[in-house]
């Protein structure tokens, strides 16, 4: 039987001399620096005519995602290296672990969304602005939502009603590998569901990408002039790099059928997934795609030009 939990103790790193505050001004610039890039892109897309496009309407929606993703995570997380006691409610981990993965489900829907979208600008171009109008637009991106919504919502709920023998988990945030280890029954089968739907979400959601990325390049290749080559891959090469850097990590945590295993490495591939992820991603995106980049220099023109004048 289980004690009743009130409140978990957060082992995020070891209790290194100075290694905390260091730790603590590194991943505040780094979530600093990820709101303010992600923001930026919202921004360049919301207000410039040349990004109201579908691909620039599932992009605004992914910054979005980044910027809750990093939030879930991030601010706790800083609060725990400053503080002696290092403490989360229990309400507090069940939600911060449903919204990890509610949120992290809905961008790798998202991601096959746009992978989907890029298909059609490049393989159908001439009924691409049919199919993907306003509407489907809306109605994809709420369906990332609803889909994500529903496939976490059970998993969470029976975290919730696990008896724990243990106030400690040793990680930096609350989720399902944690939490199994600090349950007081035999966790196989809930493993073996955790596995199946991390499986079935990314596993899945690479299939599809992979194949419709499978049918762009082969229909890239025969483009008979080297510039329009040059072009269609632009708009696809900053996607492929977001995709491939999120599926290795996330694959190599989550897709296991065992959840009792030691969590420190696991701590180092969380890390990539929660902050350093979401920070690149701006970046990846203003500096591999062109127009993006001559609109934030445009943006920038703008910005500058007027100060310099009244001085």
């Amino acid at each position: 039987m289980g004690t009743t939990i009130t409140e978990f103790m957060l082992i995020p790193f070891p209790a290194v001399q100075g290694l905390q505050t260091l730790l603590f001004v590194i991943l505040l610039l780094i979530y600093t620096l990820t709101i303010t890039g992600n923001i930026v892109i919202i921004s360049l897309i919301w207000t410039d005519n040349r990004l109201q496009t579908p691909m620039y309407f599932f992009l605004s929606n992914l910054s979005f995602l980044d910027i809750l993703f990093t939030t879930t995570i991030a601010p706790k997380l800083l609060a725990c290296l400053l503080e002696e006691e290092k403490t989360i409610s229990f309400a507090g981990c069940i939600s911060q672990t449903y919204f990890y993965f509610f949120l992290g489900t809905v961008e790798f829907i998202l991601l096959v969304v746009m992978s989907f979208d890029r298909y059609g600008s490049i393989c159908n171009p001439l009924r691409y602005t049919i199919i993907m109008n306003s509407r489907a637009c809306l109605l994809l991106v709420l369906g990332c939502w609803v889909g994500a919504f529903l496939s976490v919502l059970c998993p969470t709920i029976v975290m919730s009603r696990l008896p724990y023998c243990t106030a400690e988990i040793s990680h930096f945030f609350c989720y399902i590998a944690p939490l199994l280890q600090a349950a007081c029954i035999d966790t196989y089968f809930i493993e073996m569901i955790s596995f199946l739907l991390s499986s079935l979400i990314l596993l899945t959601s690479l299939v599809i990408t992979t194949v419709s990325y499978t049918y762009i390049i082969s229909t890239i290749l025969r483009i008979p002039s080297a510039q329009g080559r040059r072009k269609a891959f632009s708009t696809c090469a900053s996607h492929i790099t977001v995709v491939s850097t999120a599926y290795r990590s996330n694959i190599f945590v989550y897709v296991r059928p065992n959840q009792n295993h030691s969590l420190e490495f696991d701590k180092i591939a969380t890390v990539l997934i929660t902050v350093v992820t979401p920070l690149l991603n701006p970046f990846i995106y203003s500096l591999g795609n062109e127009k993006v980049k001559e609109v934030m220099r445009e943006s920038v023109s703008r910005t500058v030009l007027p100060h310099s004048k009244g001085t």
